[in-house]
């Protein structure tokens, strides 16, 4: 599993707790300098991250070639990457997709968060993708659209993933800050910290979703 999408690392470093990979203690060090749970997924800081996750977009060009290497291999190891919709906009994501393609790497799969929103802007805004679907269809990889709040379709997708001869692409339509009011599909929580009365307001309404 490749997090391409790198400042999705929380997320990550959760499961990796979980998996024992890391201490749970381990989790307040994130963004804390010398921490091994930095912004940006660190391979070098953070056991059980194999690729770090830096300049963004070039993900799927290493799990692109995990999949050729398990093929040359004989193996039957699958290279699952996620992507962030923003760094689609990178070339070297359709470098990577018309690769894949040629080679019909099976083997390979990538989920993209879909939100719409990047750094400082719309998607629309920054640099159209649509129409999105088509266009992994059209550089030759089977495409999956689900809602990617929805485990159990996020599941059924990945199942019936496996049996494809072509890549996969799964597009995962999210809305970005989902669950807490003030943070839905707005930019400005795409870098800022909620602080105090902030926090306890969006703990509470997650809270609330929980029960």
């Amino acid at each position: 599993f490749i997090l391409s999408k790198g400042h999705a690392s929380p997320g990550m470093y959760a499961l990796l707790a979980e998996m024992g990979f890391i201490q749970h203690e381990d989790l307040h060090s994130y963004r804390v300098l010398g921490g091994i749970c930095q912004g940006h997924v660190d391979m070098k800081w953070c056991p059980g991250v194999d690729f770090s996750a830096g300049s963004l977009g070039m993900g799927l060009s290493f799990g692109m070639g995990c999949a050729l290497a398990a093929r040359l291999d004989g193996s039957e190891r699958r290279a699952f990457v996620m992507l962030g919709d923003g760094e689609i906009q990178e070339g070297s994501i359709w470098e990577a997709a018309m690769f894949a393609s040629h080679h019909k790497l099976s083997n390979l799969l990538c989920i993209i968060d879909y939100n719409k929103l990047q750094s400082l802007d719309t998607v629309s805004n920054t640099l159209e993708l649509e129409p999105f679907g088509l266009k992994w269809e059209s550089f030759g990889w089977k495409v999956l659209e689900v809602d990617g709040h929805d485990f159990k379709a996020i599941e059924k997708a990945l199942n019936s993933a496996s049996d494809s001869e072509r890549p996969v692409c799964i597009i995962a339509n999210t809305t970005k800050g989902k669950g807490i009011s003030f943070m839905e599909d707005s930019v400005l929580w795409h870098y800022r910290t909620p602080k105090d009365d902030e926090f306890d307001d969006a703990i509470n309404e997650l809270n609330m979703d929980d029960q």
